[in-house]
């Protein structure tokens, strides 16, 4: 059996529908790309399951690295999935992947300037085709959220009465109450007047069949760097370090650690460590503090 047709009996498999619906994006995502890879110029979901080796393995992961290593361990890892599925159905004996050894991916420490941020979301909300973006580039920062949680926020998680938002995070299940500052809520009612007869905050601005959806989380970075180029700001930018970015701003204003995790999330001070990053600002203010004391 070729190992596309064993993608195909997946998708169709109880493992593959009991997924969470982002999750089955993803790994379809995944699988797509994983399929379409061509080694020594063999497609590899042209190959029979049985005869694939941990050589077309490992230099399928080198190709995909070419394209980013976290990128290459995700496309890996679902890979690897679909691969112990063909074992439990015995398609095959062994999976190739389960020895190709994974690179480390070096942590990100980039964080935007306030000047970054502003250039951003002058550019999206100049354009109603773009607002969206903005809006949830808007809300990562200024809630210190992940990005893909605010692609799916929905209107029943905001109170416009007592000016909050309960988010409910996807990646560790916790859920955060914050205040909604003024210039986000104006920018939200507006939002409601255009977006409320639907459930998502911020949606692809276009219907699709008459429905609107979310950003996936794949087409997403993509039109955000389109907007992020035409604003002039650096590749070296990503929606995602916008949690970062604000993390970053707490500790500089001397914001204690808990008092962080209540707005990250985080149930343990370890977890929040990733996010921090040495500053001018947190060095003076600590040197400063000290000759006060």
């Amino acid at each position: 059996m070729k190992l596309k047709q064993v993608a195909k009996e997946y998708y169709s498999s109880h493992d593959y529908k009991n997924l969470r619906d982002e999750t089955k994006a993803h790994y379809l995502y995944c699988l797509t790309n994983s399929l379409a890879t061509s080694v020594d110029n063999v497609v590899i979901g042209e190959v029979d399951v049985t005869k694939m080796s941990t050589k077309q393995a490992k230099l399928s992961y080198d190709l995909w690295c070419d394209r980013g290593i976290s990128t290459a361990n995700h496309i890996m890892a679902v890979t690897r999935i679909l691969f112990n599925y063909a074992v439990r159905m015995e398609h095959c004996n062994i999976n190739p992947f389960a020895t190709v050894r994974r690179r480390a991916t070096q942590p990100r420490k980039v964080v935007w300037t306030k000047g970054d941020v502003k250039k951003l979301l002058d550019a999206a909300y100049s354009d109603f085709s773009t607002r969206n973006i903005g809006l949830i580039a808007h809300m990562a920062y200024e809630w210190c959220q992940r990005v893909g949680d605010m692609r799916l926020l929905t209107w029943d998680m905001l109170n416009f009465e007592t000016k909050r938002v309960i988010i409910q995070q996807s990646k560790r299940n916790a859920q955060v109450e914050l205040p909604i500052d003024d210039d986000l809520l104006d920018m939200l009612i507006q939002q409601e007047q255009d977006f409320g007869f639907q459930q998502y905050v911020a949606p692809k601005p276009t219907p699709f069949k008459g429905v609107y959806s979310p950003y996936t989380m794949y087409k997403l970075p993509m039109y955000a760097r389109m907007l992020m180029d035409d604003a002039g700001l650096s590749k070296d930018l990503r929606l995602s370090d916008l949690r970062r970015t604000g993390v970053t701003e707490m500790v500089d204003a001397e914001v204690g650690i808990g008092q962080i995790m209540s707005v990250t999330g985080h149930a343990n001070p370890q977890s929040v460590k990733p996010y921090l990053k040495n500053t001018y600002v947190s060095a003076n203010n600590a040197l400063t503090a000290r000759k006060k004391s």
